[in-house]
């Protein structure tokens, strides 16, 4: 038996294992990266990947302790224009802690999903009249920006 193809077949096999690539190692960056530059940095790559394997870790990175890096999540989570982060991103825009910026972060990403749960749930804050008013003629403004009311 001739090893040298077993061996070049497993090395094409292991690089095109889904395990691998650039998504990965995105994530792990921005998951666990030392330095804040470089996770945000990941944080926007995985935004512009169009993969949806970034989608859980970007949900994940919404609640992170840097604010910059929850914010940059939530953009990129737009990006991705995926349903799957709505409970997420309304946990976000209806966090009273959350900075103001963040907040209206979370209410634009809602509307750019445009998915029936994000658009229900953006309408919702903007009834809810115990939430902060400027936040709320935001999010209005945004259903109205997209021709949704």
């Amino acid at each position: 038996m001739d090893l040298s193809s077993v061996e070049t077949s497993h090395n094409e096999w292991y690089d095109s294992y889904p395990g691998k690539g650039a998504v990965y190692d995105l994530t792990y960056a921005a998951l666990s990266g030392e330095d804040a530059g470089e996770r945000l940095r990941a944080v926007t790559a995985l935004g512009k990947s169009d993969d949806p394997r970034a989608i859980r870790p970007l949900m994940d990175l919404a609640t992170d302790p840097d604010p910059a890096i929850r914010r940059g999540a939530i953009v990129a989570l737009g990006q991705l224009k995926s349903g799957r982060p709505v409970e997420v991103l309304i946990a976000r825009l209806r966090d009273r802690t959350e900075q103001k910026d963040i907040r209206q972060q979370a209410a634009e990403t809602l509307a750019a999903i445009r998915s029936t749960g994000a658009l229900r749930e953006l309408r919702e804050f903007v009834a809810d009249a115990n939430e902060d008013q400027d936040l709320r003629s935001y999010a209005s403004g945004l259903l109205a920006q997209h021709g949704i009311v």
